[in-house]
């Protein structure tokens, strides 16, 4: 019995966000207004396969303050698992909120809200959780949460609705890319940094994953990591230097590193014009980090609690400012009650940062850091032995330049994360290869009557390719690329800041799947451009 789950968000007041191919008809005004055009995103929507669906609300609600709504979600009768779609809207004046929504206590969605027009916004986000699929198929109480702060100056309530749309699978099953259990740490508490919970997977595990929803958020100097300097450095962030690294471990032995993205929120680097229409990356789907943690899967399927903990790398002790809610796909062997198996390989590189720091009329931070991990291990299924050996190596680079007060900051920053998994059993063995590249380019000024400009390029790239017996299978390449420059006037009343801004977003995946390539552009909030190319 095989189904696919459909997760998006949606505004409240009928209007559908689109991939459309019309530029806007009509010239964008000389600065923004007290209405601009509702956020959308260059990026693909989620394929459904048509026919017959289903739709299942789960959530109606208005997040006034920091009180989660609950309910209780009930699969649909007659249907699949495709899900689902999340409706919001704001109006009023509000900063960016950051929010998630819990199936079962399993974290399928984090994200963040767009900054509302004082005339109000709407807007949707649309997920493919599939992967969630087991935990569907029975009734589960939901959580979510989006913190605000509603007062007389900061007037927005935000309006959400979540619903769940299934569409049934046509003859055979998901496929072997949907686990057969989605298992959350049990106790999970905090440790001064860490999240910490104890994972017992079935004792018929034959693969497992396990991903992290990482974010550095709370308006702190952690939602800026990549601008952190040492203590002894002159800068508003000192939170020992700009290396970030998201860990997990099992029973205290390092398992899995990944290095998290750079998100920046709708209210981020000083300049909420900037994201008014078309936000950062993944900054409205929060996309998770994974580790592989099949090689483990020996030690993990004895019937015992393993502690598992999951933590943030670089972080000076005693500092709160990152989320890090953990998710544990499995797998399960149908024809065998107990895998067994065991870790047969553990090679761990030293961690290695640096920073040089030069005083001057323009303040500069040099930094750079490394890290590898290589683990590898065996199960005993009943299709055979099946030996899976998982590489991962973490590089950064920046240069963070800043002037006495602050009041010039820039940063060219470059991380790169390259993960191996090779799987070896019966028949040929088959690698999978990403090379994942986050890019971060730009800096704030203020100048000549308190105008402050911010310009910033934002990259999210990733290759990746399949080989089984030497032989390619699959490949593609992504490259989400977002631009924008803004400026308005500082310490003035709203109608006097004559802000200007201009954006664009140009998403790209190709590969032996096809081809899909969308641009956007806006000009003080409306739109300029939007064109699909392939």
């Amino acid at each position: 019995m095989g189904r696919r789950i459909l997760a998006a968000l949606a505004a409240a007041v009928g209007f559908a966000l689109f991939a459309g191919t019309a530029a806007a008809a009509t010239a964008p005004p000389a600065e923004f207004g007290t209405d601009w055009h509702d956020p959308l995103t260059a990026a693909p929507p989620v394929a459904t396969p048509g026919g017959r669906s289903c739709t299942t609300q789960i959530v109606a609600a208005q997040f006034k303050d920091f009180t989660p709504y609950t309910s209780t979600y009930t699969p649909p009768r007659g249907c699949g698992d495709h899900w689902s779609k999340v409706v919001r809207k704001v109006a009023g004046r509000q900063y960016d909120r950051l929010g998630y929504l819990r199936i079962g206590g399993v974290e399928v969605l984090d994200t963040s809200t767009p900054e509302p027009s004082p005339d109000g916004i709407a807007w949707q986000v649309e997920k493919d959780v599939t992967r969630y699929a087991s935990t569907l198929r029975g009734p589960q109480p939901v959580e979510m949460l989006i913190g605000n702060v509603v007062n007389d100056t900061y007037t927005g309530v935000i309006d959400v609705k979540v619903s769940l749309t299934f569409y049934p699978a046509r003859g055979g099953d998901e496929g072997s890319a949907v686990p057969d259990r989605v298992l959350t740490l049990a106790g999970s508490h905090s440790e001064g940094t860490a999240l910490v919970g104890d994972l017992t997977t079935p004792r018929n595990s034959e693969r497992i994953v396990a991903e992290v929803y990482a974010t550095g958020s709370g308006g702190g100097c952690e939602e800026f990591w990549y601008l952190a300097v040492p203590a002894d450095v002159p800068y508003s962030c000192q939170a020992g230097g700009p290396y970030r690294e998201v860990q997990l471990r099992v029973d205290g032995q390092l398992a899995g590193i990944a290095a998290p993205f750079p998100h920046v929120w709708t209210g981020g680097w000083s300049n909420p014009f900037l994201w008014y229409v078309i936000p950062g990356p993944h900054a409205f789907d929060v996309k998770p980090v994974e580790y592989d943690l099949t090689p483990y899967a020996g030690l993990l399927n004895d019937g015992k609690a393993h502690r598992v903990e999951v933590s943030v790398l670089g972080v000076p002790a005693g500092r709160s400012g990152w989320s890090v809610p953990t998710n544990v796909l499995v797998w399960q062997d149908a024809h065998r009650d107990n895998v067994t198996g065991a870790l047969t390989a553990h090679q761990e590189s030293a961690p290695v940062t640096s920073t040089a720091y030069r005083p001057g009329d323009e303040r500069a931070l040099d930094a750079t850091g490394s890290h590898s991990l290589t683990v590898a291990g065996y199960v005993d299924t009943s299709h055979g032995r099946v030996a899976t050996t998982v590489r991962r190596a973490l590089s950064a680079t920046s240069t963070h330049r800043w002037n006495a007060d602050e009041s010039t900051d820039a940063l060219t920053a470059r991380w790169t994360d390259d993960e191996t998994v090779t799987a070896d059993g019966r028949g040929p063995a088959v690698s999978t290869a990403v090379h994942r590249t986050y890019t971060m380019d730009g800096g704030t000024s203020v100048g000549a009557a308190d105008r402050l400009r911010t310009v910033l390029a934002v990259g999210d790239r990733a290759d990746t390719a399949v080989v089984r017996g030497g032989r390619s299978v699959t490949w593609s390449r992504l490259d989400d690329s977002y631009q924008g420059d803004a400026s308005f006037t500082l310490n003035v009343p709203r109608d006097q800041r004559h802000a200007t801004g201009t954006s664009s977003e140009r998403y790209r995946l190709t590969g032996s799947g096809g081809c899909y390539d969308h641009r956007i552009a806006t000009a003080q909030g409306a739109l300029t451009e939007d064109r699909l190319r392939c």
